[in-house]
């Protein structure tokens, strides 16, 4: 095979950009490090608490581990706020993905040590990280192709690849080291993963020097700061009069939850309030109505993230709890490890995200419905279909005692079918439509919607302790799929707001593709 004598960054490989390989890699140790720990972090938190035994969990109530994963799930995104502003004013995505790679190296280390300091420093950090690494990544991946490259579908969907080779892989070495050796060995494994990723990312600079840079004099110049914004809130009456409003509902809204939650949830309606304030400004200062017509697409969309996420994180909450206590996990003798099921959604991924990819791809050439907003709506009712085998699951495990494996199996086969048609289209339709000067930022907010959708999973799992699992399950089933059916109604105005966004997309590729060998160099 001939060298390239291109430049590093214009190397195609199979098609699309080299770079798109390191950011996959970078991402599915990234992915390895979080989902191994967060396949963990249920069950340790509920495990006994033992005397001198490496299987001594924090011995929590259901009710208490779900509310602090609702928690540290939330947090873990909604950091990717002041992540992607950060990237975008001062530093560039590229040093911000390594500076969040460092922290998550860390945060996974302090997590291997057996002691209750190391356990709440170590989620500080991983929750810093994600916020830094997350949202910026995946505008890395977004720049790396033009403006109506149909490839970029693709190209998000092979980095959705990554991102589930690293949890599948993840869920069964971690889940198997802890369940052999004890929980911190299950923690420190996650650690090496992340560190690995950070080796990968550094050794592909090269591929990646016209993308994620410092914004430039002029960048910045056009770009309004927070301060800014926040600012000419204050002298906009109508925009500062909701906020009030709202600050003063989320204050007495907090202190209506009862023991320490009331600051927690206190704290989140005022940073949601906040956050309404600046979506307010930012569309104030949006450039004629085009612009502003797909930013309001953009924060509808974003409900649907919400929506889903707060359906379908019931995996590593409630889902997980139901593998360990509720479910003959006996295989010919042996009983598998509940974290191995978390496993199974990200196996299914690897099975069939190119093939629902180009399932899409096909159905747009033919001109039949594939808009990115279709997608996401079907992903909805996808998912939520998924709810009735946990259903039926339930019906067994009170008839029985316990449920058999498959139900979970097949919830988790529909999850990830739901998924495919959401999660990397989601990815996409931000990158095509958010406004260029705020494109870091809108992806934090993206990664904040689904980290409050992570947190209102957390709360529904907590209602299954009075409610139980069949209803939960139940209604999660029926709201999602009625949710999904009435965007569908909703699609010909949402389609117009986008100005046809998505009308003109082909394939782009800055000259003839040539084949090259990967060196040293």
């Amino acid at each position: 095979m001939m060298t390239s004598t291109k430049p590093a960054h214009q190397r195609e490989l199979f098609g699309h950009p080299v770079g798109l390989y390191v950011l996959f890699f970078t991402e599915m140790w990234e992915r390895f490090s979080y989902y191994g720990m967060r396949a963990l972090l249920t069950l340790y938190m509920t495990a006994q608490t033992l005397e001198n035994d490496p299987q001594s969990g924090l011995g929590w109530t259901t009710t208490e581990a779900l509310a602090l994963y609702g928690w540290y799930t939330m947090l873990v995104y909604l950091m990717s706020i002041p992540g992607g502003f950060i990237a975008d004013r001062l530093i560039g995505q590229k040093k911000a993905v390594t500076i969040g790679a460092i922290l998550l190296t860390a945060g996974h280390g302090v997590l291997a040590i057996d002691a209750i300091w190391a356990y709440y420093t170590g989620l500080g950090l991983v929750i810093l990280g994600v916020g830094m690494l997350k949202p910026n990544i995946s505008t890395m991946v977004g720049g790396l192709y033009k403006q109506n490259d149909i490839r970029r579908d693709k190209g998000f969907s092979i980095f959705y690849v990554g991102i589930n080779l690293g949890s599948f892989t993840a869920s069964l070495s971690v889940g198997l080291v802890a369940a052999l050796y004890g929980w911190h060995y299950g923690f420190g494994l996650a650690g090496i993963g992340m560190l690995l990723g950070l080796v990968v990312y550094l050794y592909g600079q090269r591929f990646l020097t016209h993308v994620g840079n410092e914004p430039t004099v002029e960048e910045k110049s056009s770009d309004i700061s927070l301060a800014t914004l926040f600012s000419q809130l204050l002298k906009s009456p109508l925009q500062l009069g909701i906020v009030v409003v709202l600050l003063a509902l989320s204050i007495y809204a907090g202190f209506t939850f009862e023991g320490p939650d009331h600051w927690g949830y206190g704290a989140l309606f005022i940073v949601l309030t906040l956050v309404t304030g600046l979506m307010m400004m930012i569309y104030k200062n949006l450039n004629g109505q085009v612009e502003k017509d797909r930013y309001l697409v953009l924060l509808i969309s974003l409900l649907m993230v919400v929506v889903f996420w707060g359906s379908f994180e019931q995996m590593g909450g409630l889902m997980n709890l139901y593998a360990e206590e509720k479910t003959n996990r006996m295989l010919m003798g042996w009983e598998v490890p509940a974290a191995w099921f978390q496993g199974a959604n990200a196996g299914f991924i690897i099975l069939f995200a190119v093939l629902v990819a180009n399932f899409w791809a096909k159905r747009k050439l033919k001109g039949k419905e594939a808009s990115s907003i279709f997608k996401m709506a079907v992903g909805v009712i996808i998912m939520g279909i998924g709810f009735v085998y946990m259903v039926f699951a339930s019906m067994q495990y009170e008839a029985n005692g316990s449920s058999a494996m498959y139900w979970l199996v097949l919830a988790y086969l529909f999850h990830t079918l739901g998924e495919l048609c959401l999660s990397p289209v989601s990815l996409s339709f931000f990158t095509k439509l958010a406004p260029a000067r705020y494109m870091a930022l809108m992806m934090g907010v993206y990664w904040a919607a689904t980290g409050l959708g992570n947190k209102v999973a957390g709360v529904i799992g907590e209602s299954s302790v009075q409610a139980g699992e069949f209803k939960v399950f139940g209604g999660l089933f029926v709201f999602a799929v009625l949710f999904g059916l009435l965007v569908i109604l909703l699609l010909k105005p949402l389609k117009r707001l986008t100005h046809g966004a998505e009308d003109k997309e082909t394939v782009i590729h800055d000259d003839e593709t040539e084949g090259f060998e990967l060196s040293d160099h």
